[in-house]
């Protein structure tokens, strides 16, 4: 009951972020990149720290914050992470990091997961990035560019991400 609960509360969240979203910065240069992952769907996440090469930024201007439903009872070196526990059944989150990474304001972030998934659009939702981009399948009002292809390849979207940025001046 309670999940079902936290769910529509996060829908709710949502839909008053994207009310809110200010769109004054949209046109900004990339000087730093944000991912939000799926960890259930990708976890090689050094794979993304390598996409400062291809951008010409510096390796400290990305990051990555990824989203596990429930942890393993493994011990995790991981801090740029939240699970479905850490929003409370308001859809509000209680995750130091996770509010830190969302209040920065990434150039460029881009919600890498498939389809619609409640909390990942939650927090794209709530991330202060001046533009957002996302993949086929996903809620297209949380991006401000989707690329149709499946996160799942990943050189190809590489290509694409990097000739979209060049074609709207966000990349020399």
């Amino acid at each position: 009951m309670f999940e079902n609960l936290k769910r529509k509360s996060l829908r709710k969240l949502t839909e008053k972020n994207l009310a809110n979203r200010d769109l004054s910065k949209v046109n900004s240069k990339v000087k730093t990149l944000g991912f939000v992952v799926d960890q259930l769907f990708f976890q090689d996440f050094d794979k993304l720290y390598d996409f400062y090469e291809d951008l010409k930024l510096l390796p400290k201007d990305v990051k990555v914050f990824s989203f596990i439903e429930v942890k393993k009872k493994l011990p995790s070196l991981l801090q740029n992470q939240v699970q479905s526990k850490d929003f409370d059944w308001k859809g509000v989150m209680h995750n130091q990091n996770a509010t830190e990474f969302l209040d920065r304001e990434f150039d460029v972030l881009v919600g890498f997961y498939e389809d619609k998934h409640e909390f990942l659009d939650a927090m794209v939702a709530q991330s202060k990035a001046k533009f957002k981009v996302g993949f086929e399948g996903a809620d297209e009002r949380l991006y401000d560019l989707i690329i149709g292809l499946r996160p799942t390849k990943l050189e190809a979207f590489k290509v694409e991400f990097k000739k979209y940025l060049k074609i709207l001046g966000k990349i020399d």
